[in-house]
């Protein structure tokens, strides 16, 4: 594997330091970059799990469907990020099956699922790694679940621009109300309808692709509830 890919594992893989030079080799014998271009399915819920991914450049989005078909947004895996749960079936007792897509061309390392598994069976340090990270993605999704089921739409909406400002740093977003929509979990015909009357109300600025936020600190009381 080329020194750059394994200074990201040393960076990244909290268990690279315990293993020995032939479980080294091993994980970079079963690792490979992978390219998918905006919109790829990286995991469909009808696939064997992909692996674990660690994304080099790009982003990924882990959702689930609704029983009405609508796609309720998991996390995202963003740039430097591990992702495990596309290698649930490396994992005794994690068996959540989840989808994949790529927001943007994305580059990542995959290691294989059977290389990862065999890694965590035979070292303690590896399979701790991976329950953790599990752990923190569950976790994740717990909070998304309780912010379908207990939160109002417009407190939903207000808590993703909130955090969307975070993230990037920025007060205007480029997204559109389909993504949004696909977010939150919710239709974008709401969406819309929730974004006009923040607009009326000052809160942010909506145009073509993009939403300007104007008041954080309503916002902000919005999204507390």
């Amino acid at each position: 594997m080329e020194k750059k890919a394994t200074d990201l594992y040393i960076q990244k893989f909290s268990f690279w330091e315990h293993l020995s030079d032939e479980e080294r080799k091993f994980l970079n014998d079963h690792t490979h970059p992978v390219k998918f271009a905006k919109g790829e399915m990286v995991q469909s819920g009808s696939d064997r799990c992909a692996g674990v991914m660690l994304v080099k450049k790009g982003r990924l989005r882990t959702y689930t469907l609704s029983s009405d078909g609508r796609e309720v947004t998991l996390y995202r895996i963003e740039e430097c990020d591990v992702g495990v749960m596309s290698a649930s079936c490396a994992l005794q007792s994690v068996t959540f099956h989840v989808l994949i897509e790529a927001e943007e061309d994305t580059e990542v390392l995959l290691t294989e699922s059977d290389a990862f598994r065999r890694l965590a069976n035979e070292n303690v340090y590896v399979r701790c790694f991976g329950y953790e990270k599990a752990s923190e993605r569950l976790s994740e999704m717990l909070w998304k679940l309780q912010q379908v089921l207990f939160l109002s739409a417009d407190q939903r909406l207000a808590l993703f621009l909130s955090g969307e400002s975070e993230k990037t740093g920025k007060e205007e977003l480029h997204l559109t109300h389909e993504q949004i929509a696909k977010y939150m979990g919710s239709a974008r015909e709401v969406v819309s309808r929730l974004l006009k009357y923040f607009s009326q109300e000052g809160i942010v600025e909506v145009r073509r692709g993009a939403i300007r936020i104007k008041d954080k600190n309503r916002l902000h009381q919005m999204a507390e509830g």
